[in-house]
């Protein structure tokens, strides 16, 4: 029996679709049903929102860094669940200009390789009847992606549902549900979206408020009969070679940006992981046989990792004989100092010559094609890994032999090539997965 599937999304970013995806979760797992969440493409943060909705946790899918055999084995391995739900990125259709491993990125790619149908989030503010313009044109635009409903958002009066109503009905389009202008929920924003969900101290009251307000204006029994495809239903987990056999991860606030289906596909290879916490001072487990240092905001705990000389020492220690990887904020950590946007600079751990700034922020976003030019743990030299880069870190200095040979989407280089040093390595990329198709070609 396969497990059917749904797609939330919206014709821009800001419709209302994150709101909407964590409403369904949260109202469904009141109902006791148990709904496995996805996210179209790179993101941290609003998985953890899933996973707090769900009780599940939520999986990161990706077409363009991703082979169709990896995420059927994502999606496979959670076919326990009665329902899948990915919450789509920005537009249904945006995607990057060029194709990847299975697509550009789109959650539009998504819905076609899954077979998913698309709940559409529509902003009806501002307009009535034009709204069906909009959603007639996501519906037809491509035969490979089926348009289930629509969810008006932003609803200003009954009269104005009746109207965007009439306008759905003449297009012969479905209403799903329609919600009424009501900040059910306010999530405060950082610059890389969403503060992480362990920040929120009153989450579990406001995604309950969420969920009723999502079954009090949506027909949850209609949705669920839409629901569809049966991808993934024989895929299981495609190993990622791991850092090491057994691997010491970073793990807390200061470092929590690390993509659980990274973590599953080490397991799956065999790997052990123990997780210690360089903002408890804590070093990396010494018998382990290599140490990865994820992203996060070092920025916001450079005092305390400055003043963690437990956690410095150990890490040196460690890599005069093990090898060590940073990603982004991992990096920064194993650079030799940071400024905060106070201008305060705090010493890091000197494991690279690194000196990254957030006093001049500048937004450095997209995906990533690095070609290694010496190896980091898990990758020999010339591997081509597939990923994307997210910060507002100026680079004052990066002394170090260059890690990789990095280009963007469409195949133009990128100057911020990592930094390697004895058996220390680090990047601001992010890895999302090994490259299967090297040259960036579609499959």
């Amino acid at each position: 029996m396969s497990t059917p599937g749904l797609i939330i999304s919206a014709p821009a970013s800001g419709a209302g679709k994150t709101m909407v995806t964590l409403g369904l979760l949260a109202a469904l797992r009141a109902r006791g049903q148990a709904v496995q969440p996805f996210k179209n493409g790179p993101d941290y943060i609003d998985p953890a929102f899933h996973s707090a909705a769900s009780g599940r946790a939520s999986v990161n899918l990706d077409t363009w860094a991703m082979s169709a055999e990896r995420i059927a084995g994502l999606v496979g391995a959670r076919a326990d669940a009665e329902l899948m739900i990915a919450e789509g990125s920005m537009g249904l259709f945006d995607g990057v200009a060029s194709a990847g491993e299975t697509g550009n990125g789109a959650s539009s790619d998504l819905a076609a390789l899954t077979g998913w149908p698309v709940v559409l989030v529509l902003d009806v503010s501002g307009q009535a009847q034009s709204a069906a313009a909009i959603a007639h044109g996501f519906a037809t635009l491509s035969p490979q992606v089926r348009l289930a409903g629509v969810i008006l958002n932003r609803v200003a009066s009954p009269r104005h549902e009746a109207l965007v109503r009439a306008g759905m009905a003449a297009a012969g389009l479905r209403v799903l549900g329609a919600l009424p202008r009501r900040e059910a929920v306010a999530l405060p924003a950082r610059h890389l979206g969403l503060v992480q969900a362990e920040e929120q101290p009153h989450l579990a009251a406001l995604l309950g408020e969420l969920g009723a307000f999502i079954a009090a204006h949506v027909d949850l029994d209609h949705i669920l009969t839409l629901a569809g495809g049966a991808f993934g239903t024989s895929g299981r987990p495609v190993a990622v070679a791991p850092p090491g056999n057994r691997v010491a991860l970073a793990r807390d606030a200061a470092f929590s940006f690390v993509y659980p289906h990274l973590i599953e596909g080490w397991r799956t290879a065999g790997a052990e992981i123990v997780p210690f916490s360089p903002l408890a001072d804590e070093a990396p487990d010494p018998d382990a046989d290599a140490c990865w240092l994820p992203g996060g905001y070092p920025e916001l705990h450079a005092g305390t990792l400055a003043a963690a000389t437990r956690f410095r020492d150990g890490l040196r220690r460690f890599a005069m004989s093990r090898p060590v990887h940073g990603e982004c904020g991992g990096y920064m950590a194993m650079g030799a100092g940071l400024v905060d946007a106070q201008g305060t600079r705090h010493e890091m751990a000197g494991l690279l010559g690194l000196e990254t700034s957030f006093a001049r922020r500048r937004m450095h976003l997209g995906y990533r094609l690095a070609t290694l030019l010496a190896p980091i743990p898990g990758h020999d030299a010339g591997r081509r890994l597939r990923g994307h880069e997210f910060h507002y870190a100026t680079i004052a200095s990066q002394p170090d032999d260059a890690l990789a040979r990095t280009v963007d989407a469409n195949g133009a280089e990128v100057p911020e090539a990592g930094s390697r040093r004895g058996l220390a390595t680090g990047t601001f990329f992010h890895l999302i997965a090994p490259a299967d198709q090297p040259d960036g070609s579609h499959a």
